[in-house]
C-alpha cells in the first residue's frame, strides 16, 4: 500500500484531531490500569508513533482499538522492568522535611501506604473503573464505553472497588 494516497488517519489534520481527542484518556487508562504516572505517558506517546508509522494500514475507525492495543500490550512487556524501580524505591530512603509533628507524618504515610496496598488489591477490572470515576470523573456510561462494557458492570465494578476498600481501611486501625 502506498501512503501517499492513503485517506483517513494519515492526513495530519485528522492525526491532530484524533491525538487531541485521544491521547489523555489513553494516558489515564494506562496509569489506572498499571500505576506508573511516566511509562503511562511514555507508552501513549510511542502508541501514537506506532498509529503514525502504521496509519496506512489502520483504517480510522479501528485506530482508538489499534493505539489501545499497541500500549497494554507495550506496557505488559515494560512489567519486569518496572518490577525491578519498584522494589528499589521500596528500599531507597524518603527523606522528606517539614514542620509536622512526626507522629502525624508516620500516621499519613501508613494511611497512604495502605489506601495504595488496597487500591492495588483490586481486581485490575474493579481498579480500572474506579480510578476512571474517582479521578477522572467520568460517569458511568462514559466508562463503559470506553471499557466496551455495559453500564451494569461498570457499577459492579465500582460498588465491588468501595467495598473492598471499606474493608482495608477499617481494619487499618
Amino acid at each position: 500500500m502506498k501512503k501517499e494516497n492513503q485517506p483517513g488517519i494519515c492526513e495530519e489534520l485528522t492525526f491532530a484531531a484524533f491525538f487531541k481527542s485521544q491521547a489523555k484518556a489513553l494516558r489515564n487508562y494506562l496509569y489506572y490500569k498499571f500505576g506508573n504516572e511516566e511509562q503511562a505517558e511514555d507508552v501513549t506517546q510511542e502508541a501514537f508513533i506506532k498509529l503514525w508509522e502504521n496509519c496506512a494500514n489502520v483504517p480510522p475507525e479501528k485506530a482508538k482499538s489499534f493505539i489501545y492495543t499497541v500500549a497494554n500490550n507495550t506496557t505488559l512487556n515494560q512489567i519486569a522492568h518496572q518490577k525491578v524501580v519498584l522494589e528499589y524505591a521500596k528500599k531507597a530512603p524518603d527523606r522528606s522535611t517539614d514542620n509536622q509533628a512526626p507522629d502525624y507524618i508516620l500516621e499519613e504515610e501508613q494511611f497512604k501506604t495502605k489506601l495504595q496496598r488496597a487500591i492495588n488489591k483490586l481486581s485490575e477490572a474493579q481498579r480500572t473503573a474506579f480510578l476512571m470515576n474517582r479521578i477522572d470523573g467520568k460517569k458511568y456510561h462514559e466508562i463503559a464505553e470506553e471499557l466496551g462494557i455495559s453500564t451494569k458492570a461498570v457499577e459492579k465494578r465500582i460498588s465491588g472497588a468501595l467495598l473492598e476498600l471499606r474493608k482495608e481501611i477499617d481494619n487499618f486501625r
